[in-house]
């Protein structure tokens, strides 16, 4: 009898780490409005992204940034820069919103760079938000139906235990008794 063996090389899987982007300072404070009243009324009906949306949301993501206009995608890049020296494979990022690129695009680039399986992690690591709760498992559903032919996993939910003792140990730096 033989044993079939799949061997999968590094090229082939790949980690998709998922932040929730921030909006760029000087980008027009009435175009943010507008695209989160859109949002609301979409949601709220649960219709489907219209065109005024998702034109807003294309242009709120791809406005340009720099470290001072969207430090959060400034720190979630160097977040990524750590942990890819760390991982065999791959690391892309993505953004939930208001960033590119987004979980969809990431997952493309990424399809299309050979990745036969992914995972999906959030940055957002507590539990009962509703992007890494809701809209992030839906949005894998989504993609797996959109590729078949990809393994696609979301990482989550994140143990508390283990979070709890990721805090408790960067704690201990800020609770130590000062030297004289």
């Amino acid at each position: 009898m033989s044993t079939a063996v799949s061997v999968r090389t590094h090229r082939e899987r790949a980690i998709i780490l998922v932040g929730h982007g921030g909006v760029p300072c000087d980008f027009p404070r009435e175009k943010v409005r507008r695209l989160m009243m859109l949002e609301g009324q979409r949601n709220a009906t649960g219709a489907p992204m219209g065109r005024e949306e998702a034109a807003l949301d294309r242009e709120i993501r791809e406005f340009p940034r720099s470290p001072k206009t969207d430090p959060y995608k400034t720190g979630l890049e160097r977040l990524a820069s750590v942990l890819a020296h760390r991982l065999p494979i791959p690391l892309y990022v993505a953004y939930n919103e208001f960033c590119a690129p987004s979980v969809t695009d990431a997952v493309a680039r990424a399809i299309e760079r050979g990745a036969l399986e992914l995972v999906l992690v959030s940055s957002m690591m507590t539990p009962g938000g509703s992007h890494s709760e809701v809209e992030m498992p839906e949005l894998v559903n989504d993609l797996q139906r959109e590729y078949p032919q990809v393994a696609i996993c979301y990482a989550w939910p994140f143990d508390l235990d283990a979070l709890a003792g990721l805090l408790v140990d960067h704690l201990e730096r800020f609770t130590q008794p000062l030297a004289s």
